[in-house]
């Protein structure tokens, strides 16, 4: 896999622009959601009936804040964009839907554009009373909605051949990667979310992509494939696509409702190892990331980060208008000889 220079990860993600999630009954009657200072608790929110998502790419930068790419549909590039807050909502029926606000600031540090970031859909029919504010946590929700995970169950394998679930997984043992042989476990993160929206798992069938068993992976997990022909014309045979780009509904289809045990794991260096049979990205540190990461673990990252800036894997991620099509992934299948 190349390692040229560095190259600044880029994440798009759909957001609605502010005054388009406006206050229908509350304090804030008519206003839409803003930072966290003029949000007021038990306001009713709306969301309107011809509102759009739009793309906003950001780049991680190597320290925050993130900064507004020039492909993005909305924000001004090379603007500063903070995560100012996570919100949490409460619908008629009980049910809790999270969302990030992201903020756009201009050359003095002013506020040029707010953003909401829903992690589950917005029913436009629905009322959402605000039922909770967190400064603290917005850039740890974003860093798991960014980390690379594989679900319970999910075959890994091992530097003997052998392979074992990743729940069983221990720190130290030793992973078979396609570049640097056995690799050490440096540490293994669990969460437990509902899987809905950002959260919802991909389901690829077995023998989609040649994988042995059925394959369920985060949305923005990178599956590795090494083309034998280059049947999606992207001129290189190295490829990284993300699982939540060959969505077809049918063999590969993302699982919404539930919960799901999402399972990372970090090595010295970002590796591409194998799970049920076939090749997938690790965890990547990176702006978007590190908030995923324990505090105590802060000392020992220091060591880990550099080998994770030294691959610039987003030089071989295939875009996802080249990935706009039913069978993308038997395309892949075959360019990879299956």
């Amino acid at each position: 896999m190349p390692s040229s220079a560095d190259s600044a990860p880029l994440q798009p993600v759909s957001v609605y622009r502010a005054a388009q999630f406006r206050v229908a009954n509350g304090a804030n009657l008519g206003d839409g959601i803003s930072v966290a200072d003029e949000l007021v608790l038990d306001d009713i929110y709306r969301l309107s009936p011809v509102a759009t998502p739009v793309r906003l790419s950001l780049l991680a930068r190597a320290e925050p804040p993130f900064a507004i790419d020039a492909g993005s549909e909305v924000g001004r590039p090379g603007a500063d964009l903070h995560l100012d807050c996570a919100v949490t909502f409460m619908s008629g029926d009980g049910c809790t839907t999270e969302a990030l606000m992201l903020v756009e600031t201009d050359d003095a540090g002013n506020i040029d554009g707010v953003y909401l970031l829903p992690l589950a859909p917005l029913d436009p029919r629905a009322d959402y009373a605000l039922v909770g504010i967190d400064p603290e946590d917005a850039l740890t929700r974003f860093a798991q909605v960014a980390c690379v995970s594989f679900t319970r169950g999910t075959l890994i394998t091992l530097a003997s051949g052998a392979q074992r679930a990743v729940e069983d997984l221990e720190i130290g043992d030793l992973v078979l990667t396609r570049d640097d042989g056995p690799q050490a476990i440096r540490w293994i993160g669990h969460t437990t979310t509902r899987a809905v929206g950002s959260f919802a798992p991909i389901l690829i069938r077995a023998g989609v992509l040649n994988n042995t068993n059925d394959l369920v992976v985060s949305p923005d997990h990178r599956l590795f494939i090494y083309q034998r022909t280059d049947r999606l014309g992207v001129g290189r045979p190295e490829l990284l696509v993300k699982a939540r780009h060959l969505v077809n509904g049918d063999t590969v289809a993302r699982l919404n409702g539930g919960f799901v045990d999402y399972y990372q794991m970090l090595f010295d260096h970002h590796q591409i190892i194998y799970a049920e049979g076939i090749a997938a990205e690790s965890m990547l540190i990176d702006t978007r990331t590190r908030a995923a990461l324990p505090r105590e673990f802060s000392e020992t990252l220091k060591a880990v980060i550099p080998g994770h800036r030294d691959t610039a894997v987003s030089a071989i991620e295939v875009q996802e208008s080249l990935l706009h099509r039913d069978d993308a992934a038997e395309v892949l299948r075959k360019s990879s000889g299956g």
